[in-house]
């Protein structure tokens, strides 16, 4: 196959990861073909982490190193010709009760919209950086990989991850809980750092008691310079991509660094000095993880999540069907749908009715909304019954809750916020700011929210009966104060102009015209 790599030729996209140690940075020139080539790769290490996980806000010092550092990474991935800038934040921004106040000054200040991820999601995306630059064959592998904040666990080969979890175990969150100050580390306080993590780790063992791992394989800083310093130690070079190192050399360079005080730390070989004081809990968090998994040997990967985003990205374009004949996030959606039993006969059905309307009334210039948006109100329609699954009675609370706690794959916590909200007003009043799960958005979204909404539960209303009888609905604008509801039914459809005329207030409210229905076959 040829590739086109001309210099300027595709498109330059930049993908941000604000992680809770360092912020990372990767810009790739994307070819029509599919083919990427790598323009940069940066890190600065930010701490956003530091003193928040006792506290759970963002400690304002924190907040301003990792804001410069995005302002100068966006403005470096713009001089590059970036046009697209995918910034993703994971563990310290996840968990800070102050996530919005941050969020909100990035945007003003880097004009970056960064979406917070959940652990699971952040799981997925690892396990996909990492896999796509790996060749498993037949081998099942065990992914590790230690960040500031969180550690997320994944078991998969080639094709697929068969677990992801993702445990509250960091090498900053477990600094903070556990000051080690500027001396040596004894035995007893590596042994508290260790039970600690052992503690954490517990639920993820039950699920993985008796799992056969071919190889492991390890991510992030941690586990970079921990490979660096036993290279260094028992290979006498600098590390390389292949070397394989043994848990009984891990145990051996840990015992090393707990036996040096601070500063003596920042002079081992191999070890960048900016981590010497978060290291020890990282490698207590990675020892540990080996110990109770039983894993003998493992491997460094300098893949991680930044590729993550890159390998989604690609998954999401022209070429999708390459890399997956159902998306990461349509699978989601319909297992979590199934998990709650949902009638998939009708809610496909309310799913088809709701973007025949969304089509229609954008054609009709109703809406700005385009195929994100769309996307939205799919997944949407088809979740929004099963709250049912819990109780009939206020089933669009339920809806919302599941999907809002779901952890669904794909989906940044924004995305899932605009879908459970969608999913909650098909049944509700008019949205308003005094209702919480509105109140929560942001104005862009809220606008979203209103519109979609609105288009759910007149698609939900043209499915009453359960039966199909609304084979097409198109919404087609008269003048600039009227809309018709124009219908193609198969039989009596009653019940489901009962149910849509109920909705022609919120119709109003929603696109300012006032709504006729015309029904034929």
């Amino acid at each position: 196959m040829a590739f086109d790599v001309t210099p300027g030729g595709g498109k330059v996209v930049a993908f941000l990861d604000v992680g809770t140690n360092s912020v990372r940075l990767l810009v790739v020139r994307v070819q029509p073909n599919h083919y990427y080539t790598i323009i940069t790769e940066q890190k600065e290490v930010a701490r956003l982490g530091e003193g928040e996980f006792a506290r759970q806000r963002l400690q304002p010092a924190a907040m301003d190193r990792a804001t410069l550092i995005c302002q100068k990474f966006a403005e470096l991935a713009r001089t590059f010709g970036a046009e697209e800038i995918i910034a993703v934040a994971t563990a310290a921004t996840r968990e800070a009760e102050n996530q919005l106040e941050f969020l909100h000054r990035l945007q003003r200040e880097t004009g970056l919209d960064v979406r917070v991820i959940s652990g699971r999601e952040e799981a997925r995306l690892i396990y996909q950086g990492v896999v796509s630059g790996l060749n498993l064959g037949e081998r099942t592998a065990v992914f590790l990989d230690v960040g500031g904040g969180s550690t997320e666990v994944i078991v998969g080969n080639q094709t697929e991850y068969s677990f992801l979890d993702s445990l509250k175990l960091g090498a900053i969150r477990l600094s903070n809980l556990y000051p080690a100050g500027t001396g040596a580390v004894t035995a007893a306080s590596y042994a508290q750092l260790r039970n600690h993590a052992h503690n954490a780790a517990v639920r993820m063992l039950q699920h993985l008691e008796g799992r056969h791992f071919d190889l492991a394989i390890g991510s992030s800083g941690t586990i970079e310079n921990l490979s660096e310093i036993a290279a260094r130690r028992f290979l006498k070079r600098r590390r390389q991509r292949d070397d394989t190192f043994s848990y009984t050399q891990l145990q051996q360079v840990i015992d090393s660094l707990c036996a040096l005080p601070l500063e003596e730390r920042r002079k081992v070989p191999g070890l960048n000095p900016e981590r010497a004081d978060i290291i020890i809990a990282g490698a207590t968090i990675f020892e540990t993880l080996m110990g109770i998994l039983h894993i003998p040997t493992f491997t460094f990967t300098e893949r991680g999540l930044r590729d993550g985003l890159l390998v989604d990205y690609l998954a999401r374009g022209e070429h999708a069907h390459l890399v997956t004949e159902m998306s990461v996030r349509e699978r989601s959606v319909v297992q979590l749908g199934r998990t709650c039993a949902f009638d998939e006969t009708h809610a496909r059905t309310v799913a088809r009715l709701a973007l025949d309307l969304f089509d229609s009334a954008r054609t009709s210039g109703l809406h700005p909304f385009g195929d994100q948006e769309r996307e939205w109100l799919e997944y949407a329609a088809l979740l929004h019954d099963i709250g049912t699954f819990l109780s009939y009675t206020n089933h669009h609370a339920h809806s919302y809750y599941f999907i809002r706690n779901a952890d669904l794959l794909g989906f940044d916590q924004g995305e899932t916020a605009i879908i459970a909200a969608t999913a909650y007003f098909h049944r509700r009043p008019f949205p308003r700011p005094k209702h919480p799960e509105f109140a929560e958005l942001d104005e862009r979204p809220r606008q979203v929210v209103q519109i979609l909404c609105v288009l759910l539960r007149m698609a939900e209303s043209l499915d009453r009966s359960h039966v199909g009888v609304v084979r097409r609905a198109r919404l087609l604008t008269i003048g600039k104060r009227r809309v018709t509801l124009d219908l193609e039914v198969d039989g009596d459809c009653q019940l489901e102009l009962w149910g849509v005329q109920n909705h022609a207030d919120a119709v109003e409210k929603a696109f300012g015209c006032r709504m006729t229905i015309t029904a034929h076959s």
